[in-house]
């Protein structure tokens, strides 16, 4: 079974993002860009499927300038087997991401679509869904295990209530919650084995898709800086300054 993992280049998670004086957007220049870490969770279930005889090829696709080769050389050293980078300095939004994602898996032929529940610049966890709709496949999201048997596909996902249990007819499109698993380092010897696997640049209108958009960001901002908190002594103190102050009761 091929197992096709997207995979997205943002802002390292470990990076306080900076907004632009101009509130056009988050700077991101001289910024340090890594892997999605959802989507380096799917990267990492997908190899695991592959050490375990259920998948035999592992294609990573990512989606952004020249630079997002180096988040698939990422993917290519944890293990995926050849990437396909979609290469546009468009910030794309999730419907066109959507739409060349489906373009890539009509040529592919996925048994399996493993994917990151969404990316933490836009925050948007759409692109899983709406990628399901459009292809007409069975989705599960939010998967904290995936079990891969024959033609099925059993997810068990995260829910507001606890653990809900689905079991999928492949094709499929599974999106990976952050307990799924553990991401493991690449080695060395797998850095230098990824530098010489394939990656396959195209455009995005090889797919004849456009990706100009239909959303315009008005500002961005930061969010208001927390105010210190203060100590009261008794409970009475604690009450009378969510009354007056805090105006919740």
């Amino acid at each position: 079974m091929k197992v096709l993992v997207p995979v997205k280049r943002v802002i390292d998670s470990n990076v306080k993002a900076r907004v632009k004086p101009d509130q056009t957007g988050v700077d991101l220049a001289n910024v340090k860009m890594s892997m999605n870490p959802f989507c380096e969770i799917a990267v990492e279930e997908a190899v695991r499927m592959k050490e375990k005889g259920v998948a035999d090829e592992i294609v990573a696709v990512s989606i952004g300038p020249v630079q997002a080769q180096e988040t698939i050389r990422t993917a290519l050293a944890m293990g995926a087997d050849r990437g396909v980078l979609i290469q546009t300095d468009t910030d794309v939004e999730p419907l066109e991401v959507a739409k060349l994602l489906k373009a890539v898996i009509e040529q592919e032929a996925p048994g399996l679509v493993l994917m990151g529940k969404q990316a933490i610049d836009g925050d948007n966890n759409a692109v899983g869904q709406m990628l399901a709709a459009l292809l007409d496949w069975p989705q599960a999201t939010f998967a904290s295990k995936v079990e891969v048997s024959g033609q099925t596909v059993k997810v068990t996902r995260e829910v507001d209530g606890g653990l809900q249990t689905l079991e999928l007819d492949l094709p499929a499109v599974v999106t990976a919650d952050l307990r799924l698993n553990e991401p493991r380092y690449a080695s060395l010897p797998n850095i230098m084995k990824a530098k010489k696997k394939p990656i396959d640049v195209k455009a995005p209108a090889d797919y004849g898709v456009d990706v100009a958009g239909h959303l315009k960001v008005l500002k961005v901002t930061e969010p208001p800086k927390r105010t210190a908190g203060v100590k009261v002594e008794n409970a009475a103190e604690l009450v009378a300054k969510l009354k007056t102050e805090a105006g919740v009761l």
